[in-house]
Order: C-alpha cells, then structure tokens, then sequence
C-alpha cells in the first residue's frame, strides 16, 4: 500500500484507541461531581465509597486518554507533514488553547481529586473536582472546535498555500461546531452511564457489595 494509505490507517487506529478514554473521563467525570455533592449533602458513607472508588478509574482513563492524545499530535505532523504545515495557523492555536486552559486545568486539580482527602476542606475537594469536570469538558470544546474546523472551514483566507486566520471566532464556532460538541458531549455521559452501569450489573450477578453496586448502577 501506499505511504498515504497506510499513514491514514495508522491514524485511524489511534484515533479509535483514543477516543475511548477521553470519552470516559469526561462523562465519569461528572458522575463524580454528583457523587460527591450527595455525599456532602448526606453525609452516607457509601456515596463517600463510591468516590473513592470511580475516581481511581477516572484517574487511569485520563492518563491513558493524555498519552495517546500526545501520539495523535504527533502523527499530525509526521504522518500529515504538508496538511499540518498548511492549517498551522488555524489548528495550532486551537489545540495549543485546549494545552493551556483545560489540560492545566484538570491536571492542576487532578491532584487535590486523588490525593487531596484530609489534605483540604471538603469544600476545596468538591470545587476541585468541579473544575476537573470542568476542563474536561472544556477540553472537548477545543479538540471539537478543531474537528469541525476540518469538516466546514470557515474565518480564513488562503495565501501561499496556507490557511491564514481572518475571524478566530468564526474558525472556533464554524457551521459545523455545535452539532460536533453536542454529540460529543452527550456520547460522553451516555458512555460513562453504561460503563457504570455494566461493571456494577456484573459485581450485582456475582452478588459481590450489593448495596455499593446497586446505588452506582441506580445513579449511572
């Protein structure tokens, strides 16, 4: 096969390995604001059991989700040298946004999430894992904004051969931009609710901590 050919599998291949994790994170990491807010609401040890719990999945999700995120960068480059240097000025910043405002957001407070009990306030953990919820969701606005770009380019001109921005406005919220958000968004809670959902089913079948996978299963 050609080196084009095989270059778009090989992206392809990552892309599907990908996007299961960062799909996960974001909707289990609302879960996690819910499971948290009914517990301080509470005060029921299980919705405490819970957190503890989901959270170290959420914590391997958003690592392996991170990693491979850094491998698809690069094959846009390596694999794509001629498209990635054309689009540079449109898509650069956009993914370099999603690096500065929701990847340090979620990896500053990641922190406090895993190893912040007994550390901080009740108050300053569920704050952190608000604005954990927070990025991550803000991370999918800035890879979707990206995404769509590429489907209805829009708030460019062309001269020399590259992409040129006139309105990063109309690149961010092109025609495309809200229907790929909205998709994505919701793709991610209803992914998080069946995961949940079919770990707890399997722990209930095999009657292991009934009452603890019964009330995950119920809130999924």
């Amino acid at each position: 096969m050609d080196v084009v050919s095989l270059s778009r599998m090989q992206f392809g291949l990552t892309t599907a390995f990908h996007i299961l994790f960062p799909t996960l994170t974001i909707g289990l990491a609302v879960y996690l604001v819910i499971v948290e807010a009914l517990w301080l609401r509470t005060k029921k040890e299980i919705y405490y059991r819970m957190y503890r719990f989901w959270v170290k999945i959420f914590a391997v999700n958003f690592a392996v989700g991170v990693v491979s995120g850094i491998i698809l960068e690069f094959e846009f480059g390596m694999n794509f040298a001629r498209f990635s240097e054309a689009v540079g000025n449109v898509l650069g910043p956009l993914f370099a946004y999603e690096g500065m405002t929701a990847f340090f957001l979620e990896a500053g407070f990641l922190g406090i999430m895993l190893f912040g009990w007994k550390r901080v306030p009740r108050s300053i953990h569920f704050i952190s894992t608000c604005l954990v919820a927070f990025g991550a969701g803000l991370s999918g606005f800035w890879i979707m904004a990206a995404n769509s770009w590429m489907q209805t380019p829009a708030g460019f001109v062309m001269e020399n051969g590259k992409f040129m921005v006139t309105d990063f406005r109309e690149v961010i919220f092109n025609p495309a931009m809200p229907t790929h958000l909205v998709h994505m968004l919701i793709s991610s809670y209803e992914t998080a609710a069946f995961v949940i959902a079919g770990i707890s089913s399997f722990f209930l079948l095999r009657k292991r901590n009934e009452d603890f996978y019964r009330k995950s299963l119920g809130l999924a």
